[in-house]
């Protein structure tokens, strides 16, 4: 979907940006609980796809981030919180390659829920360049896989 998102305001200087979408039958949804629903907990394929790059990119001295504690409210799966609002939770880091932003913002929508997740990318030399380039495809395909998860019934 198009970004609909003061990009500025985020990441100022962001060259990369892009928005998913999914619409849910949660209505006391929040930013924080759609949040850690889709980052909390990653299904094992992307677990593994994370391991592959925290590999590869450990000889170039970029972070490759933990789980943070369980239940801390400054971290969500690996992503430290940013900025948080019932409606918006900005999570992200900056590294000497890029800095990163994943916005997720949770609107009514006719009933249900909208939730949106943006993604904000400013690099800062060729690495971040070539990096960026490289997991691209897999951002793809991620990103709305997270959403999903939403979908899925809380136990």
């Amino acid at each position: 979907m198009r970004p609909d998102i003061a990009a500025d305001t985020l990441l100022t200087g962001a060259q990369f940006i892009d928005a998913y979408g999914i619409a849910i039958d949660a209505p006391a949804l929040d930013a924080r609980m759609a949040a850690e629903g889709m980052l909390g907990s990653s299904p094992g394929w992307i677990n593994g796809l994370m391991a592959v790059r925290n590999f590869l990119v450990t000889p170039f001295g970029l972070k490759t981030p933990v789980p943070g504690r369980a239940g801390a409210p400054e971290v969500i799966g690996v992503f430290p919180v940013v900025s948080e609002s019932p409606e918006r939770l900005v999570a992200g880091f900056d590294d000497k390659h890029l800095d990163f932003r994943v916005v997720v913002d949770v609107a009514p929508a006719s009933g249900r829920r909208r939730v949106t997740a943006t993604t904000l990318v400013r690099t800062h030399n060729l690495l971040g360049r070539v990096y960026l380039a490289a997991v691209l495809p897999f951002h793809r395909i991620i990103v709305p896989s997270m959403l999903r998860q939403l979908l899925k019934p809380r136990h």
